[in-house]
């Protein structure tokens, strides 16, 4: 199949999937006599597996990773499972982190009533000076 068919039947963009092939995640496909890629079921399944890996937040090398001990089903999985534990503890990370910001955007939400000039919103006074702030939030994401 062409790569547009690629993309419908998986919802990955083209310039997405030639990506993939660049960095080595999806091979290259068979090239047809007018030099267009041509994929096939087994092009299909991978760049399911990986849109599905990216869509829980994998990164590229985790993916290369799993990808490796996919193509080798009689390995033992310690691998994936460090792996996917790693990712669990970084997206828990997150989510405290992301708690941390949601209570601090709460409270200087919750400091202003509006109706005042905008030289006296207590918001505008929280974010231009950092040590109003309850809690060191730094870049969350």
């Amino acid at each position: 199949m062409p790569i547009g068919a690629l993309a419908g039947q998986t919802g990955v963009k083209v310039e997405t999937i030639r990506y993939y092939e660049q960095v080595g995640l999806l091979p290259e496909p068979e090239r047809s006599e007018g030099n267009q890629r041509r994929y096939g079921r087994r092009h299909r399944e991978r760049l399911a597996f990986i849109k599905h890996a990216r869509d829980l937040g994998f990164t590229v090398e985790s993916i290369r990773a799993l990808l490796k001990l996919s193509d080798k089903p009689n390995m033992a999985c310690d691998d994936a499972h460090a792996i996917a534990s790693a990712h669990l503890g970084d997206v828990r990370d997150k989510i405290a982190r992301l708690r941390l910001l949601e209570g601090e955007l709460q409270r200087i939400a919750a400091s202003c009533l509006g109706g005042v000039n905008a030289c006296d919103c207590k918001i505008i006074e929280a974010l231009a000076d950092h040590a109003r702030c309850h809690h060191d939030h730094g870049r969350v994401v």
